[in-house]
């Protein structure tokens, strides 16, 4: 038996989780189909997805067909949790991108294919509510070719389209289907082309190579309510995309791509394995790779070992949840991965301050919020003044989200500020200072400490370094000195955070036995300053990308509005039946084309946006 780990992929309310539940029911699995509206679905098992009907975190379950196990990774749809989504795309065999028949090519719909191509992710689109009133094939079809790729080809014809006699009926392999994949498979073109012409199974083999490769998508139509043309999804998942090797002589590989905190404070890692073999009671070291760039490690022995779809120890290809590794946050690394697809995600830009309710669950809010950021490197928290906690976020609805945790999880209620976008500041050159031995009223240290900033490669983030020779002083003094400087920098001279920042540790000294961490804790950020100060700073604001769609007689107004928030254009397309607007503009500023574009395009606008980094703030 081989594993596909496939995901399911779609804009929020196209019918994910509806999808999973038909799968599920359909291969025997569950008893019974659960229901958004219900809240009783399988993979939606937080509280606070049943409440909202929506995926929050990935989600995994399994299936086998013949002799093909399916692991199942439901993820969120909402775009917020975009970075959920991408995280989990790393450890996925093939996706199935769903789409509603009655609404369409949306805008989270054109943001998953666009990073499903990127990362050359063989991709099954499955068209859905086929049997709903006002849906579409042919026409959505057109969509689909201008909107995500030319590359598909539909593999199903439908029948009663917008009734519940909907049916979806196979297509067979022939002209049709050549036209569309000699776009992409040069053996075809040159059959088309030149003769003969090819057989079904010569098109069947070319399907296969090009989903496989990520460079075509097959189209699928049916209903996951009813059951129409789930079946031919199904068999479409298994013949079309190829699992991944998965050898077992070597040391276990693998990514930890998701965490769920359990009773006690222990943690369940979903792992999912690329080589070698993982059993209960191992002993096992996960790779960490810090903001500074630095590698830690992560270790700790397997007490559970619980794997998707019921084995005794998880092998390369599979999903296993595991405990036993104190610590262990998403994103870590098992074995060498050097040639693992990495996470794709964009830091969030958005900042809050978070305060608890009640004065008296000031400390709580704020060990909670540290909990969750610890488990989760996509959740940025430091401590703020007077009580509060900074919170980086993707958008408003991860605020909701994080209030009701707070809430239901730790029993703190919490307010959160309105966001507002983070600013960062990155040394403009070198600056040194150095406080030396005796102690004297000045600094009241018994240290001496020399630092020197300067600037460092885009990405890199802080880089703590040395000059003096190692062992010059206590371990505990080496570490109280690099700690404090990243904390220091968390707060630059205009007040934002520093990043790309290079700090090397120029001068060293301590009195024994007076001197302690705490002398070395408190003289650092003073140094530190001085020498930023000399090396000055400069302000970056971050920036979006951006995609709109807008109907022909709504371009002036649209990209005068683009134009007078300070978009950069890089492209205007179309003109047929709509223009697509494409640049960049400062991130503050998206909220507000957000709100306006409706009035502007009664309506019919679709905007897409996200990270895209940052640039210098130039004075006005």
């Amino acid at each position: 038996m081989h594993t596909l780990n496939i995901g399911i992929l779609a804009h929020v309310d196209a019918g994910k989780t509806s999808l999973t539940e038909r799968l599920l029911f359909d291969h025997g699995v569950i008893e019974r189909l659960g229901s958004v509206d219900a809240g009783d679905t399988r993979t939606d098992d937080g509280t606070l997805e049943r409440q909202r009907g929506i995926t929050i975190r990935s989600a995994v379950a399994a299936f086998t067909v013949g002799d093909t196990q399916v692991n199942l990774i439901d993820t969120p749809g909402h775009s917020d949790f975009i970075a959920e989504v991408e995280r989990a795309l790393e450890v996925l065999d093939g996706a199935v991108l769903l789409l509603s028949a009655v609404e369409g090519v949306q805008a989270q719909t054109r943001v998953l294919m666009r990073t499903l191509r990127r990362l050359r992710l063989p991709t099954l689109v499955f068209v859905n509510k086929i049997d709903r009133a006002g849906a579409r094939s042919d026409a959505l079809l057109a969509d689909i070719r201008r909107r995500l790729t030319p590359y598909v080809a539909p593999l199903a014809d439908v029948t009663g389209l917008g009734t519940a006699r909907a049916r979806a009926v196979p297509l067979p392999a022939d002209r049709r289907l050549a036209e569309a994949l000699a776009e992409v498979d040069p053996g075809v073109l040159a059959a088309v082309v030149d003769g003969p012409e090819p057989t079904p199974d010569d098109l069947r083999e070319a399907l296969a190579a090009r989903t496989a490769d990520g460079s075509f998508h097959p189209v699928f139509f049916g209903s996951a309510l009813g059951g129409q043309g789930v079946a031919e999804l199904v068999e479409g998942v298994t013949r079309l995309i190829p699992p991944a090797p998965t050898p077992r002589d070597r040391a276990p590989r693998g990514t930890v791509f998701a965490v769920r905190p359990g009773p006690g404070g222990e943690r369940t890692a979903y792992l999912r394995l690329y080589d070698g073999e993982v059993t209960r009671r191992q002993r096992l070291t996960f790779l960490r790779r810090e903001a500074d760039g630095r590698t830690t490690e992560v270790p700790g022995r397997v007490t559970r070992l619980d794997v998707v779809g019921g084995s005794e120890r998880l092998t390369a290809g599979n999903i296993a949840a595991l405990t036993g590794v104190a610590g262990i946050r998403v994103g870590d690394r098992l074995g060498d991965t050097r040639g693992d697809r990495a996470p794709q995600f964009a830091p969030p830009t958005l900042e809050t301050l978070v305060r608890s309710r009640h004065p008296h669950h000031a400390a709580p809010l704020r060990k909670a919020l540290l909990a969750l950021a610890d488990q989760d490197p996509l959740i940025h928290a430091r401590p703020a003044a007077l009580g509060a906690t900074a919170l980086l976020l993707y958008g408003e609805v991860q605020m909701e989200v994080l209030a009701a945790t707070l809430a239901e999880d730790f029993g703190v209620e919490a307010d959160f500020e309105p966001g507002r976008v983070r600013f960062l500041e990155r040394p403009a050159g070198v600056g040194e200072a150095t406080e030396e031995l005796p102690w004297h009223d000045r600094t009241r240290y018994w240290a001496t400490i020399g630092l020197r900033v300067a600037p460092g490669p885009r990405g890199s983030g802080g880089v703590f370094t040395y000059e003096t020779e190692l062992g010059a002083l206590p371990r505990a003094f080496h570490q109280a000195i690099e700690e404090t400087v990243h904390a220091t920098m968390a707060t630059g001279l205009c007040g934002a955070p520093v990043t790309d920042y290079l700090v090397t540790l120029t001068r060293s000294g301590f009195c024994a036995p007076v001197s302690t961490a705490a002398d070395f804790r408190g003289l650092t950020p003073i140094v530190l300053r001085r020498a930023l100060e000399q090396a000055g700073t400069r302000l970056y604001e971050p920036y979006h990308a951006f995609e709109a769609e807008v109907p022909l007689d709504a371009l002036a107004p649209v990209t005068a509005q683009l134009a007078s928030v300070g978009t950069e254009f890089t492209g205007t397309t179309g003109g047929s039946t709509a223009w697509l607007i494409t640049g960049e503009l400062p991130a503050r500023r998206v909220r507000e084309i957000e709100l306006r574009l409706p009035g502007l395009t009664q309506g019919e606008g679709v905007w897409w946006s996200r990270p895209s980094g940052d640039r210098e703030l130039k004075p006005h």
